[in-house]
């Protein structure tokens, strides 16, 4: 009589889990009542599933620390959840994500026939007799493709352009310090994504509105047209702007707020620049933001798409998710994604390096998987 049936017998024998007899997948503990409360009455997707999806955010091995996830569909809040130490009104800082916050100011100063798309911005050292950098339009610096010489990550890190700006030789005047790079490439020709672009954008803006170079002056005009023209609008109440010595705005990188007034604004974004009836944008021009730039298939202006890339690693997930999203991302893994179709708007806040974000990602599109839109 055969044996060899023997170590499968002895393998049942060992259950409960089919996982001890080869590739299985593991069985999930059940879900915590922490996690089904994070789901509101009306999700607009299976409550257990966005439960189940939300609170691998928060518990999922190799993720970094999640600190916060909101998820906005059709308009209302459908799942909310926080770490310990978080909350409603915590105040979470923006990194990148203040770069879209920048574009949609700039939007409304254009509209405002304040500043013009394609033509040579308010800059004075370039506006010299022969300086080169007076060809650089506002349309290339909302699209990173200036041709300036940025670098945004350095070897070592101190010699990056975004360090020098912030914490270095740049710091008291962050927008003198950008302007007066050179140019690396002609204008328009090259891709490099850039925080000092932004912070460039932003003295444009202080420049638009004020002909006074009064630090406190800038910062005023700046502040009450972010007030007036975005936040208050949206009733993004907790949002808190910083500026540098010179009253420039940190459009790049510095802009704080509470994880639902993250979710306010991409739902404004998600609209066009609708909010409760009133255009605060033209359409238009949350198109152009979420238009592919003609030198980077997975930039729009001061916005990521989720589009595909010929050669790296996508921002995104555009081998799952739609190509009508977009988002708004941040250093360390802060995240405001928005899927027109899907009427959906996800925000996760907290803190992953590098490898960490790269598991992030699917996790992310898992949420927004749930939502399968028209």
């Amino acid at each position: 009589m055969s044996l060899r049936p023997a170590p499968l017998i002895a393998c049942l024998a060992l259950m409960p889990s089919l996982a001890a007899c080869g590739d299985a997948p593991a069985v999930k503990p059940p879900l915590s009542q922490e996690a089904i409360a994070a789901v509101s009455d009306n999700p607009g997707a299976p409550t257990n599933q966005l439960a189940r999806e939300v609170d691998d955010l928060f518990t999922l091995d190799g993720l970094g620390e999640t600190r916060a996830v909101v998820v906005m569909h059709g308009g209302v809040i459908a799942a909310e959840r926080y770490a310990p130490g978080y909350d409603k009104d915590t105040r979470f800082v923006s990194w990148s994500m203040a770069k879209t916050v920048t574009a949609v100011m700039i939007g409304m100063l254009v509209a405002d026939g304040r500043l013009r798309l394609d033509e040579s911005p308010p800059v004075p050292r370039w506006r010299r007799a022969g300086d080169p950098r007076g060809e650089i339009t506002l349309r290339q610096l909302l699209q990173m493709r200036s041709g300036l010489r940025h670098t945004e990550a350095g070897d070592p890190p101190w010699d990056s352009s975004e360090v020098r700006m912030l914490f270095l030789d740049g710091r008291d005047d962050m927008a003198d310090w950008a302007e007066s790079q050179p140019l690396e490439f002609e204008p328009g020709r090259e891709f490099e994504y850039s925080s000092a672009t932004s912070v460039i954008l932003a003295d444009i803006a202080a420049r638009a509105l004020t002909d006074s170079d009064d630090p406190d002056i800038r910062r005023q005009v700046v502040d009450d047209y972010l007030r007036s023209r975005i936040f208050t609008p949206l009733a993004m109440d907790s949002m808190v702007a910083e500026y540098d010595a010179n009253g420039t705005l940190i459009g790049g990188s510095l802009i704080h707020g509470n994880a639902r007034d993250w979710a306010r604004f991409g739902e404004f974004l998600r609209n066009k620049g609708s909010y409760r009836g009133s255009q605060l944008v033209p359409r238009k021009w949350v198109e152009f933001m979420t238009s592919p730039s003609p030198r980077s298939p997975q930039y729009g202006a001061q916005t990521w798409l989720n589009r595909p890339v010929e050669t790296g690693d996508s921002s995104l997930f555009p081998d799952r998710g739609p190509p009508s999203l977009f988002a708004a991302i941040g250093h360390m893994g802060q995240y405001v994604l928005v899927a027109p179709e899907q009427k959906l708007t996800v925000v996760r806040l907290g803190h992953s390096d590098s490898e960490q974000r790269a598991k992030l990602l699917p996790e992310l599109a898992d949420v927004v998987a749930l939502y399968p839109g028209k």
